[in-house]
């Protein structure tokens, strides 16, 4: 019988790796469930979205009236007075595909559409020829101010959620670590694309949202009087893209488990008019994350 003194350094290895995957299991994978916004009138931002991007209106759970995004929600609260949209939390776009950009965007200006960014060819970011036409990208300014990409992809669904982080390779391996989101790409070096810091960087693949996540750095170049004596990032609960929202199969046996890997629970699990099971918790760079039982459906 062989000693574990003359055992193979790679057969240790090899039951090492097996025992650590054995105490250390992925959790059962969430799904992308709804991003929440606030805004001063729901129902002309619901009008808003259906109008302007694929996406249909109903209702959620026949509790409230959102958007139905392919795959998940927007969600909406009503506020008294516009929500903070500055890019100080960790959330700083939501996006949707346009499979001819050019196209697109002339006929959404024609349409009234306003843009905070104009149609721009970002091709090098992309690992295309710089100025190519191959890919391109434009900010909507949407309702209370919600920062929308509309960009080049080979369909115009509701397609991606773009965070900002202090450490984006950290934040994408903690929402694998508790959540089960697959991480798709991670890249700890840092990357300069025209004088911009768009790495270290990271991506995560929850259903049909791709989840992006660059540097600090970028919100500091950015705008640097917002981040001129900031180091770290506002919560974003009480802004105008106010937290985003998984589902799970068990909430109970999920808040369980989160508690005990020592994910901060910021509220309990409770149920509105026995519809609706969530719970709240707090995610990398003070995102508030919203926990639903079931997934999402479109009545």
């Amino acid at each position: 019988m062989t000693s574990i003194r003359r055992a193979s350094p790679y057969l240790i290895a090899a039951c090492l790796a097996a025992l650590a995957s054995a105490q250390d299991p992925k959790p059962p994978q969430a799904h992308f469930h709804h991003l929440h916004l606030n805004v001063t009138d729901p129902k002309a931002a619901i009008n808003f979205y259906t109008a302007k991007f694929d996406c249909e209106k109903a209702n959620f759970a026949g509790l409230t009236d959102g958007v139905w995004a392919q795959k998940s929600w927007l969600l909406f609260t009503g506020v008294r007075t516009a929500a903070p949209s500055e890019v100080v939390s960790t959330i700083w776009h939501m996006g949707w595909g346009a499979e001819d950009m050019p196209a697109a965007y002339k006929k959404q200006v024609e349409s009234g559409t306003p843009f905070e960014t104009p149609l721009t060819d970002i091709s090098g970011l992309v690992g295309q020829a710089p100025n190519s036409g191959k890919f391109f990208f434009a900010y909507v300014d949407g309702p209370g101010h919600a920062l929308i990409e509309l960009n080049t992809s080979n369909n115009h669904r509701f397609g991606h959620l773009h965070l900002l982080s202090a450490d984006p390779v950290a934040a994408a391996e903690w929402y694998e670590k508790h959540l089960g989101i697959p991480v798709r790409g991670k890249s700890p070096k840092e990357r300069i694309w025209n004088e911009f810091p768009v790495g270290p960087s990271a991506s995560l693949q929850a259903d049909n949202v791709n989840i992006i996540i660059f540097p600090m750095a970028y919100a500091k170049k950015q705008w640097p009087d917002l981040w001129k004596d900031r180091n770290e990032f506002e919560t974003t609960k009480g802004r105008v893209m106010d937290h985003v929202g998984f589902s799970v199969d068990n909430l109970d046996e999920a808040i369980a488990r989160l508690k005990s890997e020592g994910v901060k629970v910021t509220a309990e699990p409770r149920s509105i008019a026995g519809k609706v099971k969530f719970a709240f918790i707090e995610g990398p760079d003070k995102m508030s994350i919203e926990l639903v039982e079931g997934q999402a459906v479109n009545p």
